[in-house]
């Protein structure tokens, strides 16, 4: 496969692996282009997608088929597909030891507010989902759009961790 066709994977990680990993696994899927695979995994999974998560992406009109929540271990073990870039989406995960990939993926961190420990009415809840929503899309949409094959090394690193930084937060 020459480098331009080239389909870059990415796991997007979280603690629960429950709502913003899969947020952005699904919708990083559907906005890619056939350019990226993406992947999301949890250092200490719920076992279920949080049911706001799967309604939001449903309203999207994304498809939520085969989503699960599930440990990063399953994509450090061999014959897991090689990672090109780790994404942190919270920063519980950001702060732990992960595992070594292979490859030596380019890692950043993408800070996210955690919907799922939102309290409040289900019309609070359900806003804050939207919301957190609406964020990973505006991330991954700039990610998407990156040269991604003329960045390297530290410059590639730094723009995503730019991406992850709190100016993006509330633009809308």
């Amino acid at each position: 496969m020459s480098d331009e066709q080239k389909i870059y994977n990415v796991l997007f990680l979280c603690t629960g692996n429950s709502a913003r990993s899969v947020l952005a696994e699904t919708y990083l899927n559907a906005r890619g282009g056939g350019r990226f695979r993406a992947f999301s995994a949890g250092s200490h999974p719920t076992g279920k997608v949080n049911p706001y998560a799967i309604e939001v992406l449903r309203s999207a009109q994304l498809p939520v088929e085969g989503l699960r929540s599930k440990s990063w271990g399953e994509f450090a073990e061999p014959g897991a597909p090689q990672m090109d870039f780790i994404i942190t989406v919270c920063d519980n995960a950001a702060g732990e030891v992960c595992p070594i990939w292979p490859g030596h993926p380019t890692s950043a961190h993408w800070p996210f507010e955690d919907p799922a420990a939102m309290t409040g009415s289900e019309e609070v809840i359900r806003r804050k989902f939207v919301e957190v929503f609406m964020q990973v899309r505006r991330r991954i949409d700039l990610f998407v759009s990156l040269p991604l094959r003329s960045l390297e090394g530290m410059a590639l690193k730094r723009k995503l961790n730019e991406l992850g930084g709190n100016n993006l937060a509330g633009a809308d």
